[in-house]
């Protein structure tokens, strides 16, 4: 049940101040918020406008962007506790073309820590197919100068499909029919999806904005082909209710989808202390998910979870708008998304606000 505004009011007072104040310069027009504790629901919330005049609601699809790939990692990860695929397989032994132009060594560990040396592969998505996207991987040579298992720099996009092709080449069905089986329907996820058949209705979809020459422009990405074409590190959309249900359930350990120490090798340390080449810091990474890092410069990390949380946060942050993660020594989930790109220090900024914010109404951080 949605958080009544009025109450999120009292109970998240700097929360909304954040929220308001970010409105107030124009680079975001709404946001929904779901905070849970200790497995009960502290808010739930959709706050502004979805589109001038039109306000949010917390059943509005809004777009994760990167914030959903630790879904597709957990998909896989469900394979992976079957043995049906092993963490220092080669991705070869699934993707055969995969294995050429010094890409043979490449291990889906390398893939989920970033150090596959395959920044730089444009994927084409969503101007062109999925088997043409895998055709381009298949083909692509290293990055100029990676070293596989060496080089650390977070891949935006290509690496993903890698994790999708192998998830339906192990399950035979495509990624959105994986992703439908395996994470959102034993977590009850109704509303969360893929990718948005083009003959279906698209009024739940939100449009995403972003910031230029000091408005906010519409970027049509609630449309096709963006809604319409997966893509296993940024087609996933719903409310972000649904992605706070996916953080409890691994918060639990003992949830739906995965045992314990799946969860506990998912999330712990991996790659440690290593200056990130496309995020330009030092970041800690799991198997597909960002570690708290604060201890590199809490007031300088992309992506973070705030000055206040543990060193055992564990979570994902979509581009410029958007970001899922569970603080465990706090039983802490917090999910969120905005419908405003404002560029990457204003977003920065805006979202160490937040989370801050976020742990002070809740008692648990310094005001």
């Amino acid at each position: 049940m949605s958080t009544d505004v009025s109450e999120f009011t009292l109970q998240f007072p700097e929360t909304l101040s954040v929220f308001e104040q970010g409105r107030e310069r124009g680079v975001h027009l709404g946001m929904q918020l779901c905070v849970r504790r200790h497995g009960i629901v502290q808010a739930d919330v959709a706050l502004g406008e979805a589109a001038p005049g039109v306000p949010l609601r917390t059943d509005h699809r809004l777009s994760w962007l990167s914030a959903g790939k630790p879904l597709t990692v957990v998909a896989w990860a469900r394979l992976w506790q079957r043995g049906a695929i092993g963490l220092d397989d080669a991705v070869a032994a699934v993707i055969p073309e995969f294995g050429n132009r010094g890409k043979e060594a490449i291990t889906w560990r390398h893939v989920l820590t970033h150090t596959a040396g395959l920044r730089n592969v444009e994927t084409g998505w969503p101007d062109i197919s999925w088997s043409e996207t895998i055709q381009r991987l298949c083909a692509a040579a290293l990055d100029d100068g990676a070293v596989v298992a060496i080089t650390p720099g977070y891949h935006t996009a290509s690496t993903w499909f890698l994790l999708g092709e192998a998830l339906q080449r192990i399950t035979g069905r495509d990624y959105a029919a994986v992703m439908q089986s395996e994470i959102f329907e034993p977590l009850g996820m109704t509303s969360t999806v893929a990718a948005v058949p083009e003959s279906s209705g698209t009024e739940l979809d939100v449009p995403l904005y972003e910031r230029q020459q000091g408005g906010l422009v519409d970027l049509g990405w609630h449309l096709p082909p963006r809604l319409s074409r997966p893509s296993p590190g940024s087609s996933l959309r719903g409310p972000i209710r649904e992605l706070a249900m996916f953080y409890e359930d691994l918060r639990q350990r003992v949830g739906k989808l995965l045992d314990p120490p799946s969860v506990a090798a998912l999330t712990a340390r991996h790659r440690v202390g290593n200056d990130d080449l496309t995020l330009a810091h030092v970041v800690d990474f799991g198997l597909g998910f960002i570690i708290d890092s604060n201890r590199y410069g809490v007031a300088t990390v992309p992506y973070g979870y705030g000055r206040f949380c543990s060193v055992r946060t564990f979570g994902h942050g979509g581009a410029q708008c958007s970001q899922g993660y569970c603080d465990p020594e706090a039983g802490l989930v917090v999910a969120y998304a905005f419908n405003g790109r404002p560029g990457e220090g204003q977003h920065q900024r805006r979202a160490r606000a937040l989370n801050e914010a976020i742990y002070r109404d809740l008692g648990l951080g310094a005001r």
